[in-house]
């Protein structure tokens, strides 16, 4: 029998860690494979250079795994700052952004000139996936005007949407061609205005029409607090009922994201789940890891479970 020099066997064993790893992702692989994730792409991740980086290997990491990823996108931060640049006022109304018609060209630019076709250069580095698209494209996402409520008071806040309706044909076809869809949060009403949609909402949206497994949203905090601020204890696992009685309790910035996962698992995702978009690779780990990191949200009739399995 040939013995291995020691040298050869150390550098074997030291390897041992890395084949654990890829392990341990086997029952995910098995349980999602040919499965759509619809991932809402917003924070911190999608201005930091190396978490955009990262973002976008592990959607394309997705995509080899046999996993059918969507990603829908805001780009707050860049609207934010190209209307500061062009001189024009940007205002908040109940956390909604007001939305004149100067502003919505701003929003449209922004979304679809820069931070889509960035995006899809990043994923397009690591091969043919990603194809840019918004959600006024094969009418897509179609809208109605949204009014945001003060003090039980309606007001009007622009060209602001709320998504009724969504033709998925476009998105189902590129993703049977094995593509990558990147679809900017815009959509068309049916009285002709282009509205400007809150991120969190079109992805849950397509996450529903799309009869997605997950929906996966993106932010800038680890996931949701048990009962912020007096604690940083984040909820691993909660029910859509126990969401739900949540929703009050909430934050403007969580409460879209948090509306949105409710909606999604009450219409049929499997799960929705909030990561910590400043964590590198945080889709890796909770998709493909047992422990998971983030907020899973579950529909009532789910056994609770451990780790990132649903």
């Amino acid at each position: 029998m040939q013995i291995a020099p020691k040298g050869e066997q150390a550098r074997s064993n030291a390897a041992l860690p890395k084949a654990r790893t890829l392990i341990e992702a086997l029952p995910w692989l098995e349980r999602f494979h040919g499965k759509t994730v619809v991932i809402k792409f917003g924070g911190n991740a999608m201005v930091d250079e190396e978490l955009k980086a990262a973002f976008a290997q592990d959607v394309v990491f997705l995509r080899y795994a046999g996993l059918h990823p969507v990603v829908v996108h805001g780009g707050g931060p860049q609207i934010s700052a190209q209307l500061d640049r062009l001189g024009l006022e940007s205002s908040f109304t109940a956390g909604l952004r007001v939305t004149t018609p100067e502003t919505m060209d701003v929003v449209r630019m922004v979304l679809a000139g820069q931070v889509q076709r960035e995006l899809v250069g990043l994923l397009n580095a690591h091969g043919p996936f990603a194809v840019g698209m918004t959600g006024e494209d094969a009418h897509t996402m179609t809208a109605v005007k949204r009014y945001a409520v003060v003090d039980g008071e309606q007001v009007d806040i622009g060209l602001v949407g709320d998504i009724v309706n969504i033709e998925a044909g476009a998105v189902k076809a590129l993703i049977a061609d094995g593509r990558i869809p990147v679809i900017s949060s815009i959509a068309r009403g049916a009285d002709g205005h282009i509205y400007n949609i809150n991120a969190d909402t079109a992805a849950a949206a397509m996450a529903v029409a799309l009869d997605a497994e997950m929906l996966v949203v993106l932010t800038d905090v680890e996931g949701l607090y048990q009962d912020w601020p007096n604690s940083d204890d984040v909820i691993s696992q909660l029910s859509a009922s126990e969401l739900e009685e949540m929703l009050p309790t909430l934050a403007t910035g969580m409460l879209p994201k948090m509306e949105g996962c409710l909606r999604a698992v009450r219409s049929g995702v499997g799960t929705a789940r909030v990561l910590d978009g400043r964590v590198q690779h945080s889709l890796l780990l909770e998709i493909f890891t047992d422990e998971g990191i983030g907020t899973m949200v579950v529909p009532d009739d789910e056994t609770t479970v451990l780790g990132g399995l649903a």
